[in-house]
């Protein structure tokens, strides 16, 4: 596949959640991210609202980065933000109810947020991917799409057992099967890395290495699965 800088850019929420973020570094941010063209940026709840240049969202994330919030409190954080302007909010599932199968409780804590996040703005749910087993995976999709999310994302970004891989796109590529998109975040940082995820079948990338992935560009060089993995 080929990309030029500005197709790759727009794959991206450029992306700023350390607990330890000022203003000042939301500023620069949103500066850097009409710089770069990227699709969003995404911040934390409490440093809405935010004013960002034409054509750039405004993502934040829900129930971050534990997943293990009350499901009222979630739709109340939603709910909050979107009143202070984001087009976009991340949720965090409740890990272990996917490991152990409960998916309809996995259904049901997304429709809460759903439920807060109208219509034209978009829900992305965080299944924090390389925590879960390949069966939970799929089943964590198919509870996000049976709940109306308009997203499946791979990860936090926090959480130690790591971030996206390219199984686990793939994996939840095929489960929602074009119907929801598919957003890879968690400790991609190359080019390469980009581009693999993307030919896996991300259609967004949560990056806050934005500038390092797109300089590295015109080095990155990736292979379709026909052409015999990655």
């Amino acid at each position: 596949m080929t990309l030029s800088r500005a197709e790759l850019a727009q794959y991206v929420d450029h992306t700023l959640l350390k607990p330890e973020s000022t203003p000042a570094d939301v500023e620069a941010l949103i500066a850097e991210a009409a710089q770069l063209g990227v699709f969003s940026v995404c911040v934390s709840p409490s440093m809405l609202p935010v004013s960002t240049p034409a054509g750039v969202a405004v993502a934040t994330v829900c129930g971050f980065p534990s997943g293990k919030h009350h499901s009222f409190v979630k739709a109340a954080e939603a709910a909050l933000s979107i009143e202070q302007g984001a087009d976009e909010v991340d949720m965090v599932i409740d890990i272990a109810a996917a490991n152990e199968g409960r998916f309809d409780d996995v259904q049901s804590d997304i429709a809460a947020v759903r439920g807060a996040v109208p219509e034209g703005k978009i829900l992305k749910v965080i299944i924090e991917s390389a925590a879960l087993s390949d069966e939970a995976i799929v089943g964590a999709c198919r509870a996000a799409e049976a709940a109306g999310a308009d997203f499946v994302k791979t990860s936090t970004g926090f959480h130690p057992a790591g971030g996206a891989s390219v199984h686990a796109v793939k994996l939840m590529a095929d489960a929602v099967g074009g119907r929801l998109g598919v957003k890879a975040s968690g400790g991609i940082r190359t080019a390469d890395a980009a581009l693999a995820m993307i030919d896996a079948g991300a259609t967004r990338l949560g990056l806050s290495g934005t500038a390092a992935v797109l300089d590295g560009l015109d080095g990155a060089v990736t292979e379709t699965e026909g052409d015999g993995g990655y």
